[in-house]
């Protein structure tokens, strides 16, 4: 089976008969592919998912997403950036899908036996989360008061700009070490997947990392025990915050933001 390579422009449709591709996996946007597929992921731990028909999508970050018409928003697998796709076929002329992670050399294989929809959308620059009432609170309070997430922790700017939106809190630690904090009510894999991204962005400039590696700190009130494994796993700090606690340390009329 042959591969042809395509390029379309946001918005485009790349139609596909039974047993044909006709697609780029690198795109600039965001790449959406439902297709009959095989996925197996290999690394420190295994997975399999047998021939199904499943939603591929290819975020502009680099991230890699296999997704069913269940589980509500949770991939059913996946691959964080930095990593590499690599298109091609199998010795059985299979159009086959490799993605590989930059840092762990974990791979995510993905057999494609029937495209049925092949699509890029280019969504433009997203505004950012707007953080509900508590949240956007914490991050104040947490501005004014950063040594309660760690001592000797002091607070360089809030909403520290990124191409793919602000940090809530970068900070610096005793050390000199600059801290990148996120602030969630409740905190899930998605803000911990969200923290790396912006850890992968701010440990390329070479000022914040003039002492070492950009830190990442996990604060919420409340935080799940898949979200703390996954920090802990990638050397994200995290940190319980006492939201009444933080409330009776505030004082508007001194507060700079």
């Amino acid at each position: 089976m042959r591969i042809e390579t395509t390029r379309g422009g946001p918005g485009t449709l790349h139609p596909s008969g039974p047993g044909r591709w006709t697609g780029r996996v690198d795109s600039p946007g965001v790449r959406l592919v439902v297709a009959r597929c095989q996925v197996d992921y290999a690394g420190r731990l295994t997975a399999h998912l047998p021939l199904a028909t499943r939603v591929l999508m290819i975020k502009a970050d680099g991230s890699v997403l296999v997704h069913s018409d269940g589980g509500s928003y949770k991939p059913l697998n996946w691959m964080s950036p930095p990593c590499t796709v690599v298109e091609g076929t199998t010795d059985d002329g299979v159009p086959e899908w490799v993605v590989t992670s930059t840092k762990t050399d974990d791979t995510l294989r993905i057999l494609l036996a029937d495209v049925l929809h092949d699509s890029e959308h280019d969504l433009g620059v997203d505004p950012g989360l707007q953080k509900d009432g508590v949240e956007k609170h914490l991050q104040e309070l947490l501005a004014d008061h950063p040594a309660t997430l760690a001592p000797g922790l002091t607070l360089v700017r809030r909403e520290f700009p990124t191409a793919i939106g602000p940090v809530d809190l970068l900070c610096r630690d005793a050390e000199g070490l600059t801290v990148a904090v996120e602030i969630k009510r409740r905190g899930e894999i998605d803000g911990v997947e969200q923290l790396t991204r912006y850890l992968e962005l701010l440990n390329r400039d070479p000022l914040l990392t003039a002492k070492g590696p950009v830190q990442g700190m996990f604060a919420a009130q409340l935080i799940k025990p898949q979200a703390r494994v996954l920090a802990e796993d990638r050397g994200i700090t995290c940190a319980l915050v006492d939201y009444d606690a933080l409330r009776g340390l505030d004082d508007p009329e001194s507060r700079l933001f």
